[in-house]
């Protein structure tokens, strides 16, 4: 049997680190609005999407290891603030025409993983007479070093043919969490304190979508800017309850697990999220051809819920879904997309669509979690 520990709580310095993020999303969604043939360029796409995995990414390996080896000492204060300001210099590289400051981007995204391959490196000396936890820590500097390795060569590759390969460090990080995660299944970290740093990172996400429906409210209390500020309003406010009824009600916060397969969920969940809050200001935009817009928020609808109730494998036992219930949801889904697509031309129909999509999911998962009361 395991020894109880104390639970780990969030700590400011923490709470400081997740803010550069909310600028990182801000930053990175604008990569969306070059618009050329009514909508969002390949090229800008695909450097949206591996910029997304790479930030979201960044904050996963240092969440992991705050979870399970922060102390909130001198030592973890001097590494992620020398984090923080590398991501500065990641953020500036993330720009129009992204090619002229690849480097500065490259370099920066390279430094912030040595940095956390370090953290676990000198980590090893306060674990001697552990072999488990030692065998633990060398393995992820050796999996943050390689993905380092990695962007050397995605440099010296760019530097030689001009071709950007950002999605080999990339999806090497991801493939490299998911084949260890059985080597860490004896070590569970702490899932109280784990869960809520992926709630406040949600938060955050939320945060730039709330900026994002600014411009429904430009025209006063005219009844169209009534109608379309309202219904925007309700739809963040839907998908937000949504993952609240979720944290508060469903998962189970006290499980005994390795945290790999929840943060892997909830890094598609916040990039669904960015994904919406760039396709509700696509949705204001002329220059964005309808059908293409009506794809892109519809499925960023659909792949936000996925997501959440993927999520649900960590709920409460009288919480759990069962198979049947996901069919169901599936087929929801798809005749949510199509009244979508065939509604397209008619805004206010549109709209009212996806609210009370929003709302059908909300309640469904409000209604589950009233169940952990009667539990």
């Amino acid at each position: 049997m395991l020894p109880e520990q104390e639970e780990k709580i969030v700590e400011f310095l923490e709470l400081i680190y997740d803010l550069i993020f909310v600028y990182l999303i801000g930053r990175n969604n604008s990569l969306l609005h070059h618009i050329e043939g009514g909508f969002v360029t390949w090229d800008a796409f695909l450097a949206y999407l591996l910029c997304s995995l790479a930030i979201i990414q960044i904050w996963n390996f240092s969440t992991f290891y705050i979870n399970l080896y922060g102390r909130n000492g001198v030592r973890d204060h001097i590494f992620i603030f020398i984090n923080m300001y590398l991501l500065y210099h990641m953020a500036d590289g993330i720009k129009s025409g992204w090619q002229d400051s690849f480097y500065q981007f490259c370099v920066a995204w390279f430094l912030i993983l040595v940095n956390i391959a370090m953290q676990h490196i000198i980590e090893m000396r306060n674990h001697q007479g552990e072999p488990w936890i030692l065998e633990r820590l060398k393995w992820k500097a050796i999996i943050v070093f390689a993905e380092a390795a990695l962007i050397l060569v995605h440099m010296f590759v760019f530097y030689k043919t001009g071709r950007s390969v950002a999605y080999i460090p990339v999806l090497f990080g991801m493939l490299a969490m998911v084949l260890s995660s059985r080597a860490n299944m004896l070590a569970p970290v702490d899932f109280g304190h784990l869960s809520e740093r992926a709630m406040l990172y949600v938060v955050f996400t939320f945060g730039e979508m709330i900026i994002a429906i600014t411009e429904y409210f430009e025209g006063g209390f005219a009844g169209t800017t009534l109608y379309f500020s309202g219904m925007a309003f309700l739809s963040v406010v839907g998908l937000f309850l949504s993952y609240e009824v979720y944290y508060n009600r469903i998962v189970n916060r006290e499980a005994l697990t390795n945290g790999i397969g929840y943060m892997l969920i909830h890094v598609f969940l916040i990039f669904a999220l960015n994904n919406i809050s760039v396709a509700l200001e696509f949705m204001r935009m002329e220059e964005v051809a309808l059908l293409p817009k009506t794809l892109f928020i519809s499925c960023s609808f659909i792949l936000y819920f996925l997501f959440l109730f993927l999520a649900c494998i960590y709920a409460k036992k009288r919480c759990a879904f069962n198979r049947r219930f996901y069919e169901y949801i599936g087929i929801f889904g798809g005749t949510f997309l199509v009244l979508m697509l065939l509604l397209m031309a008619r805004s206010m129909l549109n709209i009212a669509v996806s609210v009370l999509y929003v709302f059908v999911i909300f309640v469904i998962l409000y209604r589950r979690g009233k169940l952990a009361a009667v539990g």
